[in-house]
């Protein structure tokens, strides 16, 4: 019995140690993603953008995106969004060529894993498009899986896919 208890504190004292460094593991999401049109999918196609490069910062409570690209018309596009891990709406703040978006205003995020999220854009408080987001096996590909319709009421069903950086 005097030899398992030291065992047991000291398998206990490791384990807690441990706890924080994995908490703190980077995300698979972290870093910068580009566009790669050529795998992406856009229906409808017109609407599909020209360009396109993403800045995840994700921690273990919240999603920190940051979005630069050219749209389909050929204007330049800038987002950023902070929003916590929970699927709290947050403040989502877009440009068009230097001027306010006015297709969207807010977005929630769910953390369903590591590699995994679930995001809802929102205009005046009311859902327009939802994107599931998943990271592939070996961190290289994320894809953004897009479905509802956007501002204008256009049906979209698009699967953008990134490349990191």
């Amino acid at each position: 019995m005097s030899l398992v208890r030291p065992l047991f504190v000291i398998g206990l004292g490791a384990t807690l140690l441990s706890a924080p460094l994995a908490a703190q593991k980077t995300s698979p999401l972290n870093g910068t993603w580009k566009l790669n049109l050529a795998k992406s999918k856009y229906d409808p196609a017109d609407l599909a953008p020209k360009s396109g490069t993403s800045k995840y910062t994700v921690t273990a409570t919240a999603v920190t995106v940051v979005t630069d690209g050219v749209d389909s018309q050929g204007r330049a596009t800038h987002s950023e969004y902070t929003a916590k891990c929970d699927g709290t709406p947050a403040a989502w703040n877009g440009t068009i060529d230097g001027k306010p978006n006015p297709d969207q205003d807010g977005v929630t995020v769910k953390c369903l894993s590591a590699t995994t999220l679930h995001v809802v854009n929102l205009l005046k408080g009311k859902p327009t498009t939802t994107l599931h987001v998943v990271v592939s096996a070996d961190g290289k590909t994320r894809t953004v899986s897009t479905t509802g319709a956007n501002a204008r009421g256009v049906k979209v069903n698009n699967t953008a896919v990134y490349d990191k950086q």
